[in-house]
């Protein structure tokens, strides 16, 4: 009777098992497959940016590919960290923290340039005539270093407050979950940082981007005002905004799954963070290259001749 309870027991312990292995196969491949394609067409539109004078020229082009290069950074490093996570590889706090840093720094870069780019169009609208001496090349690269700065300056804080938990406790280094951002918030410190830094960034953006669109759509009802140029500069900033809270609900939802882990089940937390990786991270990380790979008449016919070229390049391989 008890050996038929232990095989009994062994054979449901077996089930689970496999079933847990058949879930990571089928998540990883259903979350992996929009994450790549999501990568080509990003590296595409980069290429596409830095293949004619204009792009390097114009200073709301020049913000795009920051904001593009910052987001296909991210998304690589956010599905090398999923992987790991699938796979149950274990990292030393050491290593899971610069992975970590660098996807806090570059997930950071994309709703401050939205901010910006946000600022370039108010001024096209609202200032025309002064939009050629306002955003000039050499103001938009100093503001992309001040968004850089203000970001790796957040970073440097983050590894301090995580190098004051390795030297407390230096025989914890390597990590017994997988690598992610809730389990590198160490300490009451960490938390408080976590929590105020992102409600600044969260509501300073809010507050910046809804500026700007009620400044467009002040102008737009002026008689000296383009309209097609407002019209289409205020269809851009809604685009703006729900990429920006998209992106910036990837800030919070490190906060929110630790709250949701004191209530859930584990399994339960684990599938909301695959569902949550694909609409949080991985959606709005597409939408800059659909946004104006789609809508800009300059970029689309070059951005789909070298998808198209790629594409059949890669259907006469196969």
């Amino acid at each position: 009777m008890l050996y038929a309870n232990q095989s009994q027991a062994l054979n449901v312990t077996t089930k689970q098992q496999y079933q847990g292995l058949l879930e990571r196969v089928v998540f990883s491949t259903l979350i992996g497959m929009p994450c790549c394609l999501c990568l080509f067409i990003n590296g595409t539109m980069l290429f596409t940016l830095r293949s004619k004078a204009v792009f390097c020229e114009t200073s709301r082009y020049i913000l795009l590919y920051n904001l593009l290069f910052a987001d296909t950074v991210m998304l690589g490093l956010s599905e090398l960290l999923y992987i790991m996570a699938a796979c149950r590889i274990f990292p030393t706090y050491p290593v899971c923290g610069v992975f970590i840093m660098l996807n806090k720094l570059t997930n950071e870069i994309s709703p401050l340039t939205l901010v910006v780019m946000c600022m370039e169009r108010y001024v096209a609208v609202c200032y025309p005539l002064r939009h050629a001496t306002i955003i000039t090349v050499r103001n938009t690269a100093v503001a992309i270093i001040v968004v850089w700065a203000f970001s790796s300056l957040n970073v440097l804080i983050r590894v301090l407050l995580l190098l004051n938990f390795l030297f407390d406790q230096p025989q914890s280094l390597q990590m017994t979950d997988v690598c992610s951002g809730t389990v590198m918030i160490l300490g009451p410190m960490s938390n408080i940082y976590d929590k105020a830094y992102t409600g600044f960034v969260f509501v300073s953006a809010g507050v910046a981007v809804t500026c700007s669109y009620v400044g467009v759509m002040v102008a737009a009802r002026s008689a000296s005002t383009d309209k097609a140029s407002a019209h289409k500069a205020r269809n851009t900033l809604l685009l703006h905004m729900m990429q920006l809270g998209l992106t910036l609900l990837s800030t919070i939802h490190d906060p929110i799954v630790v709250s949701l882990s004191t209530i859930l089940q584990r399994l339960l937390i684990v599938r909301i963070k695959h569902f949550s990786y694909v609409f949080i991270y991985i959606l709005p990380r597409c939408l800059s290259s659909l946004i104006y790979g789609l809508r800009d008449q300059t970029i689309r016919p070059i951005l789909m001749y070298y998808l198209c070229c790629r594409l059949s390049h890669l259907s006469k391989h196969i």
